[in-house]
């Protein structure tokens, strides 16, 4: 069994995910998304899918992004 490096989980159906940063180790892909998926710079919710960029600042959607100012927002999609 492996050892969730989120929430210190044995579990024996873990999976390893690969990023520039290192490998990780999960019990769930909820503890991934926690440990891993960025945070929208307005409303602090973490970013699932493509969200919405300007200047490396990420937003979870053109919504947020339009309340910080960003009116050049590039869709990652």
């Amino acid at each position: 069994m492996a050892t969730c490096d989120q929430c210190g989980n044995d579990y024996d159906k873990s999976f390893n995910v690969t990023t520039a940063d290192g490998t990780y180790t999960f019990d769930s892909f909820e503890c991934a998304i926690q440990k891993l998926a960025p945070t929208c710079a307005h409303c602090g919710c973490r970013i699932v899918g493509h969200g919405v960029e300007q200047d490396d600042i990420i937003y979870c959607c053109a919504h947020c992004a339009s309340r910080e100012g960003a009116n050049e927002v590039t869709d990652r999609a």
